[in-house]
């Protein structure tokens, strides 16, 4: 199942501008209270490398989805409705919050100023509004238990009532520092304010990557630590129009190495802690995302269920010595292809072969 990332905001912040830019794609609906998704390809160079090198019939890289989620619908109020379909917040792995970070008065915008901090706060009350509702049922639905003194309705209940209290001083979730305790007691709440966030600096010119407004989200990400990407909203949904050539050239005027979508599956990457490795042959090529950290059985689990419940050994090599040593027959006659138990780590670039009990 492909990572997704859900785009939040205020209404008018750039939201669909940024979501073109990030999926090349022609937004589908210009209705701003409608929800455009889009499955994008995660670029990494190490798969062409293997394409040249094993000539597959098929090559898969990781996906990400990516969900433009309606934004408040009035503004300065946070009754709880302003996202019309919440839901979709709670289904995705991350938000990326994009924020407006350019003044102009013939671009139409939710305030008479721009404030990034009052935006997103604006934005993080909404969340926790819904996740106070949430936290306050699950506190009604334990409170037979805790009369008839359940030990592990009380533990819960505690740590609903302690994250419940920082929301209500206008703490989100994911800044309340939970124990891994309290993260378990919590979790079938799915907090919306829990959710990683990134922050997207939405500007318009490139003397705006250098002004107060960009200053301030920058010093709100550093604060809880996250990432920030500063994207040229307008220009790179224009570039995304292009053919990919194209798209390399005009970025390179822009002084950009990268796209925006490349920026933020890199920095979505990093903030959720995730690692790609391989399984190559020559009928297909693929790349696979795990969280780093993650044991051999449950990294082949994310190829199928069934090589993590019968999983006995795990074949590895690492990119870089395939690449540098030109083949796995070299590899395997320089001693580098290693066998790993059920205890190994993944790490990023492995090649790997599962073995397991068909049983």
């Amino acid at each position: 199942m492909a990572l997704s990332c859900g785009l939040i905001g205020i209404a008018s912040c750039g939201k669909t501008v940024i979501f073109k830019a990030i999926t090349s794609s022609r937004v589908l609906s210009s209705n701003p209270s409608d929800m455009n998704r889009m499955i994008i390809k995660v670029p990494d160079s190490r798969l062409d490398k293997l394409e040249a090198m094993y000539h597959p019939r098929k090559l898969v890289p990781t996906t990400i989805e990516v969900v433009d989620i309606p934004g408040l619908s009035t503004r300065g109020q946070s009754d709880g409705k302003g996202f019309r379909l919440l839901g979709q917040i709670k289904n995705v792995d991350a938000l990326i919050h994009v924020v407006r970070c350019f003044e102009d008065g013939n671009i139409p915008f939710e305030y008479d100023t721009i404030d990034p901090k009052r935006d997103v706060e604006t934005v993080d009350l909404e969340l926790m509004v819904a996740d106070a509702a949430t936290l306050e049922n699950k506190v009604n639905r334990l409170a037979k238990k805790l009369r008839m003194g359940d030990k592990d309705a009380a533990r819960d209940a505690a740590a609903c009532e302690k994250v419940l209290n920082a929301i209500k001083q206008g703490i989100p979730a994911r800044r309340q520092n939970l124990t891994a305790a309290e993260l378990a007691s919590v979790y079938d709440c799915n907090l919306v304010s829990l959710k990683p966030v990134l922050y997207v600096g939405n500007i318009k010119n490139p003397e705006d990557a250098g002004n107060v407004h960009v200053a301030a989200l920058k010093l709100m990400a550093e604060s809880e630590p996250t990432e920030m990407v500063v994207v040229r909203g307008k220009d790179e949904a224009d570039i995304a129009d292009l053919e990919p050539e194209e798209q390399k050239e005009f970025l390179k005027e822009l002084g950009l190495e990268h796209s925006s979508m490349e920026r933020l599956v890199y920095a979505a990457y990093r903030k959720l802690d995730l690692i790609t490795f391989f399984t190559v042959g020559e009928d297909e090529v693929r790349a696979w995302t795990c969280r780093r950290g993650d044991k051999a059985p449950a990294a082949a689990g994310k190829i199928h269920t069934d090589l993590e419940k019968g999983f006995i050994r795990m074949e590895t090599i690492t990119y870089d010595d395939l690449i540098s040593l030109g083949s796995e027959a070299a590899v395997a006659k320089a001693g580098r292809k290693r066998v790993e138990s059920r205890e190994y780590v993944v790490q990023d670039g492995d090649i790997v072969q599962v073995l397991f009990n068909k049983g």
